[in-house]
């Protein structure tokens, strides 16, 4: 068995780091920059080669600062699913903060809760509960 483990690559890795531990609950495990890990004495010196942080329980996301142009969004969706509806209502409404709701966090004819926004970021976020009380 293996783990899955999301990397994104960012424009600013501690800034949009920060702003899933906000978000979802969480903290830094772990930052480099690229002095720290290889020594580097340029203008990227300070720029994040590896960030590993822990979001909502167990779950762990990578990030690094992007060293090249690139285009936010694509077909990838990072799916979480909460314990209750109350917190997951709470981290819907947190990553969709100046973000764009494609389906509002609402309960779904299939039996669960559901609602899907991408983040400021440009990243897809699937955000679920199950029915059940609280």
């Amino acid at each position: 068995m293996g783990k899955l483990k999301p990397y994104i690559i960012s424009e600013d890795a501690r800034t949009q780091g920060q702003f899933y531990i906000d978000s979802l609950g969480g903290k830094i495990m772990s930052i480099m920059t690229h002095e720290q890990a290889m020594g580097a004495q340029h203008a990227d010196k300070d720029k994040v080669m590896h960030m590993c942080i822990e979001v909502a329980g167990e779950n762990y996301i990578f990030l690094a600062d992007g060293m090249e142009p690139f285009n936010h969004g694509s077909g990838l969706y990072l799916s979480l699913e909460l314990d209750s509806e109350s917190q997951a209502r709470e981290a819907f409404d947190k990553l969709s903060a100046g973000g764009q709701v494609k389906y509002p966090f609402e309960f779904q004819p299939f039996g669960m809760f559901l609602g899907e926004v991408m983040d400021p970021y440009g990243v897809w976020w699937m955000i679920t509960a199950q029915s059940k009380a609280e």
